[in-house]
């Protein structure tokens, strides 16, 4: 026994044929000990005269093997069969070592032959999950993952899932499918998903199971279309009518959250009540005719029937006996001769009063005409207007007259000494604006504006002061009289154009010009309504204007009829916000109208007060304009670095406002901002940082990306939301930083920003921000806030206000400066002309090009020949 132990393998029988040496029928696998049973390992082989078991390089005990011959009944061989077992103790004696091996060795006449190696392990599977799933809430159609890390064991463990305590099968449900980690994950979450998940592991030791994981999938309402809007509440005179939605598209589940805002909306209407007809007195009896009768009428015209109203009842005309029965007859043919005494009477009469009217309009022109430029004066650039001196034959010049408190201002021009003829201008051959010339004369123009400590002490006793912000930050003030003026918040793009004569002679206004913050007034917004502009006051309220100022302000919405509808509110003296105005529809009143451009909306007003533009979305493609802003500390000592993206809406008050703000915190810009569009679609707005070099710089944010909540943003009632990204630095060395920040709209597009700067180096802001010096004054008054002459813009106005032919009149200027889509509004004011400068000045100060102006001018002035009938030669 002993010789067999330490036997080493012989050699093959030299010559011995190689079929005779031993082969395995049976060769030992791989076993595992479960708890305390040992296990058997057999191998069998033929020719075989003796087999024995090898274990981590020893040979087992002779004793220890179980032995069996037998004879092949195919080639008649021996085969023996040889049986060990090992126990636990075996095993875990060489723990730590290596592994547990065991190996057959077969001997035969001709040599020996080695078995594979079996290894032998001892079973066990800990209790413990290494990672358990944890309850969840999501939305419906949102994915999730739900983790699972199962207990070490050995062999490994099988993971399989359990949804309230069946079976989760990937192969019968295509939403579901089991990551090679073990991880469940649901691709889009289903109302049905809603249940216990658990994951259970097993190998031939045990099966182990974990905690239960809770998935909610819950549903955010969401508002369904408006209903039709109810009849109004009264059958005559003022009442309401409404409208109303339900939270129902969807309705929330499973502890979503309800929809924001109202489910009814109400809108003040007004139905015309029926006016019955009246009849107006009697006119006087007539002569009597011929006939001996005379007659006389009345009409139904006090009221006449309207509305639905009822005609009058009655006849209309009565007649009467006049002479008794004394009743003389005319001579034949006297009732002509004075039917011809009258006609010719009335002739005389017509000639004489053309007459009278014909010398006065002669007067009249002539007067203006002798001193007001011709096209000489509509110049390049139209410079500013002169008056020349005054003729021997007329001692009168065209002046205008002083203030009561006047600063005189110097204008130079030329004017053109023109002969009597037509009273319109002739536009010349060459270029319609050519240069004036050297002449210098005054106008006169209401004094500057008052000092701010002493305008605000004067307002300081009116009612309304309390309602306008401390200080004169965002305000503007002046003093003005008919000749106007114009009023600007620096870098806001808010104005207030006061266009000549909308004052009226002789008075004096101490106008202001402010801009409101949001928490400074509460303007009340209903359903999906969103504050689109500013908000702003211009005053005093309640002053007389006999022409509309304009005011100029920003908004951020990309508008369409389809998509939006837009109304200008104002707030009343009660302080109750109103609606003055609905864009796109028949404005109801000629108190207010709105030119909405691309960038800035300008509201015609002749009555002063506080304005904003609120819209409701009537889709879910209406957008709005986010401005997205970058800024970072300036200077980083410390190992921290914070970058600040702010979400803005696009209007130039917002970013001037955080502009200032981040001046004060020390932060700096990062590129030009750039510009989002932000959907009516419910989704929040989500932020992420990528690829920062990992070996320079981490990130402190725990989540992927930070969200703003929709309604924070659409309401635009929040002005300065903004998301924080904390990076730190691994270096203090570590001066560059290199990253990408993402914004966009959960399923929208998205905007990136690309950051490689220098942290150590103090750059200033970019040069796209203006610098308040350059913006001019925030109070213009007179001549000087107007880029057209004061002479000129008259000359124009008198030209073309009167119909032309062919249509060369103001419509053909609103035609050629692309504002033919506010004829009707145009044409309900005295001056339609004026109206039309007025809006260019406003839209075109203070870097406007008057030679496009002029153009246009030129333009109309060829559609007809009789129109500005002075010539080159005469000037």
């Amino acid at each position: 026994t002993g010789a067999q132990q330490s036997a080493t393998v012989a050699n093959p029988v030299s010559g011995a044929s190689l079929d005779l040496l031993p082969h395995f029928q049976l060769e030992p696998e791989d076993v595992y000990i479960v708890k305390n049973k040992a296990v058997s390992l057999a191998c069998r082989a033929t020719p075989a005269t003796q087999i024995y078991f090898k274990c981590n390089g020893e040979w087992v005990h002779q004793g220890d093997h179980v032995t069996q011959h037998s004879t092949d009944r195919g080639t008649g061989l021996p085969v023996m069969e040889v049986r060990i077992e090992v126990t636990r103790q075996q095993v875990e004696k060489i723990f730590g070592l290596e592994e547990y091996w065991c190996q057959c060795v077969a001997w035969s006449s001709s040599g020996t032959t080695k078995s594979q190696k079996a290894f032998v392990r001892i079973a066990y599977l800990r209790k413990n999950f290494e990672q358990e799933p944890m309850a969840r809430e999501v939305s419906i159609e949102q994915g999730i993952m739900l983790p699972c890390r199962p207990p070490e064991g050995i062999p490994p463990a099988e993971v399989e899932w359990l949804r309230n305590e069946e079976l989760v099968d990937p192969a019968l449900d295509a939403n579901v499918y089991v990551t090679p980690e073990h991880s469940l994950v649901l691709r889009q979450a289903r109302l049905a998903d809603t249940a216990n998940y658990t994951c259970v592991a097993k190998n031939i030791v045990a099966r182990r199971r974990s905690a239960s994981a809770a998935i909610t999938v819950y549903v955010n309402g969401g508002w369904s279309t408006w209903t039709q809007w109810s009849g109004c509440s009264t059958s005559c005179g003022r009442g309401w009518q409404k409208r109303s939605r339900t939270c129902t598209n969807p309705t929330p589940l499973n502890g979503g959250a309800f929809c924001e805002g109202q489910n009814v909306q109400k809108t003040a209407c007004t139905t015309l009540c029926p006016v019955d007809g009246a009849w107006s007195e009697w006119s006087k009896w007539s002569v009597c005719g011929a006939e001996c009768t005379h007659w006389r009428s009345r009409e139904c015209s006090d009221p006449a029937p309207r509305n639905g109203g009822r005609d009058c009842h009655g006849p209309e005309l009565d007649t009467r006996n006049c002479t008794s029965e004394l009743c003389s007859h005319a001579a034949p043919g006297a009732e002509d001769v004075a039917l011809y005494v009258g006609l010719v009477a009335v002739a005389v009469c017509l000639v004489l009063l053309l007459l009278v009217g014909v010398l006065v309009y002669c007067r009249k022109k002539g007067g203006l005409d002798a001193d007001v430029a011709d096209s000489s004066i509509l110049t390049a650039g139209f410079q500013p207007v002169s008056i020349k001196p005054s003729k021997a034959d007329n001692p009168s010049l065209l002046t205008i007259q002083p203030d009561l408190s006047t600063t005189t201002m110097t204008y130079q021009g030329s004017l053109c000494p023109r002969q009597d003829g037509p009273a319109k201008l002739q536009l010349p051959n060459g270029h319609l604006l050519s240069p004036l010339g050297t002449g210098r004369h005054t106008l006169h123009h209401s004094s500057p504006a008052a000092e701010g400590a002493d305008f605000v002490a004067r307002l300081s006793t009116q009612s309304y002061f309390r309602s306008l912000p401390r200080g004169t930050t965002n305000m503007a003030y002046g003093t003005f009289n008919f000749l106007g003026g114009r009023l600007m918040i620096p870098n806001t793009g808010i104005s207030l154009l006061i266009p000549p004569d909308a004052i009226p002679r002789g008075k004096i206004y101490e106008v202001y010009l402010t801009l409101h913050k949001q928490e400074e007034v509460r303007l009340p917004l209903a359903g999906c309504q969103t504050l689109l502009s500013p908000i702003v006051s211009c005053g005093p309220p309640g002053v007389l204007l006999t022409r509309p100022a304009i005011l100029a302000m920003g908004h951020c919405v990309e508008a369409s009829t389809e998509n939006w509808s837009i109304r200008l509110k104002k707030q009343s003296c009660e302080g109750t916000w109103e609606d003055v105005l609905q864009l796109g529809a028949e404005p109801c009143t000629e108190l207010y109208y709105c030119q909405l451009e691309a960038q800035a909306c300008y509201i015609f007003t002749e009555q002063l007060g506080r304005f904003a533009l609120v819209g409701e979305s009537l889709s879910m493609a209406a957008s709005k304009r986010l401005k997205l802003v970058l800024f970072a500390p300036a200077a980083c000592p410390s190992l921290e670095y914070n970058i600040r993206v702010y979400c803005l809406s696009d209007t130039q008050d917002v970013l001037k406002e955080v502009i200032q703000l981040e001046k004060q915190l020390g932060g700096q810009l990062i590129g030009a901002p750039r510009v989002l569009h932000f959907k009516d679609s419910y989704h929040n707005l989500r932020l992420s940082i990528h690829d920062m070099p990992s070996s320079l710089w981490k990130s402190k944010l725990l989540a992927s990306y930070q969200e703003i909540p929709f309604y924070h943003i659409w309401s635009g009632l929040q002005p300065f939301l903004h998301c924080t990204f904390t990076l730190e630095r691994l270096s203090p060395s570590t001066c560059e930083l290199a990253c990408k920040i993402w914004v966009w709209q959960v399923e929208g597009d998205g905007q990136s920003f690309t950051i490689n700067f220098n942290i150590a180096k103090d750059t200033r802001f970019s040069d796209w921000l203006v610098p308040d010096s350059e913006v001019g004054a925030p109070a213009l008054v007179g001549p000087s806030a107007f880029k057209i002459p004061f002479l000129i813009r008259q000359k124009i106005i008198s030209s073309l206000d009167p119909p032309g032919t062919r249509g060369a009149d103001w419509r053909m200027l609103a035609q050629k400066l692309n504002l033919d889509s506010h004829l009707s509004f145009f044409a309900s004011k005295p001056s339609p002309t004026a109206m039309i400068l007025n809006l260019w000045e406003a839209r075109h100060f203070p870097n406007g090009n008057l030679s496009q102006l002029a153009a246009a001018v030129a333009e109309v002035g060829k559609q007809d020949g009789a129109l500005f009938a002075v010539s080159e030669a005469e000037c």
